[in-house]
């Protein structure tokens, strides 16, 4: 059986090449920016505003957009060079480093435990986290929620091994939680607000005292080494975008449900349970992802032991 690693990045490079993507010289042609971004979060605001466009202009930069589905799939699309910046949460930057992708981690955000859960149907039996041994739990492999079902099951006294986990994307996932195909689901937001709205799902836990859920900003080595001055200027467009969202996130919610679809009421609930402040990895940051990594050696989820200091971005270096 191939190494889990290995068949993550095979079946996402299968992914991105299904979605149109093709895979570019590592370092932006023609001075364009190539970002990545997920159905949700700040660069996707930060699409809508357009502000970014003009700020580049100047530069001599252009900016293109793709979407993923998730953290994975953005970071494979790093990895063949078909990106050059995105977002994602904890662990598929992890996954991502130790397949050998080119990236550097350029800024984060702070802890948002809440902004993740596992969820279960309103009438389900299983009360606690200690009921799920045995039972079918659906996740997006190597997402943020793979490793809070990690401490989630270490806490409860649960091994890994004990439960069945189901690897399904988040809409795959919701339909098969709905069916009662699986048990439960480990979710992030806004998903998770709005499961919780529909079916009236149940929280068995989130991330509070297990996880940081820590969002991370991330760009490819070459494009860093050749170009921290757009980098910089991303960054100060990303804060003015976080610190609108923070002060009114009604209108944000209201914003950002024409992109996904998705009622502002519920976004609103999700965008509540987020942090805020676009900030530097320091040191502190840098340990509670090399501890994720550690801990997904010592599970076999990753073939090899990485260093996470390597993969910082130094500003102005």
């Amino acid at each position: 059986m191939k190494p889990f690693l290995g068949r993550l990045a095979g079946a996402l490079t299968l992914a991105a090449f299904a979605s149109g993507l093709a895979v570019a010289p590592s370092v932006a042609q023609d001075k364009t920016v190539r970002i990545g971004f997920q159905k949700y979060g700040k660069l996707i605001l930060l699409k809508s505003k357009g502000s970014l466009e003009k700020k580049l202009a100047p530069l001599g930069f252009k900016v293109t957009w793709t979407e993923f589905p998730a953290g994975p799939q953005l970071l494979e699309a790093v990895n063949v060079g078909a990106i050059d910046f995105g977002n994602t949460g904890e662990a598929p930057p992890i996954f991502a480093q130790a397949a050998g992708a080119p990236l550097l981690y350029v800024a984060h955000e702070p802890p948002a435990p809440r902004g993740e859960a596992i969820l279960v149907p309103k009438d389900s039996p299983i009360k606690s986290v200690t009921d799920l041994k045995g039972k079918k739990v659906a996740l997006n492999k190597g997402s943020n929620v793979h490793y809070l079902l990690v401490k989630a099951l270490e806490k409860a006294g649960v091994k890994y091994s004990e439960i069945e986990p189901t690897f399904l994307a988040p809409a795959d996932a919701r339909a098969a939680f709905e069916k009662g195909a699986v048990d439960a689901w480990v979710i992030w937001d806004p998903f998770q607000a709005a499961a919780e709205a529909a079916t009236g799902a149940r929280t068995l836990t989130n991330g509070d005292g297990l996880v940081s859920n820590h969002q991370f900003y991330l760009a490819t080595k070459p494009f860093a080494a050749s170009n921290a001055k757009i980098i910089e200027a991303l960054l100060d467009e990303l804060k003015d975008v976080d610190g609108w969202v923070q002060k009114d996130i009604k209108s944000a919610a209201a914003q950002l449900s024409l992109s996904v679809g998705i009622p502002a009421p519920i976004l609103e609930v999700a965008l509540e349970r987020q942090s805020y402040g676009i900030k530097p990895v320091d040191a502190g940051v840098v340990a509670a992802q090399q501890d994720i990594a550690d801990t997904f050696v010592a599970l076999g989820l990753l073939p090899k032991a990485i260093t996470i200091s390597e993969a910082v971005w130094k500003a102005g270096s």
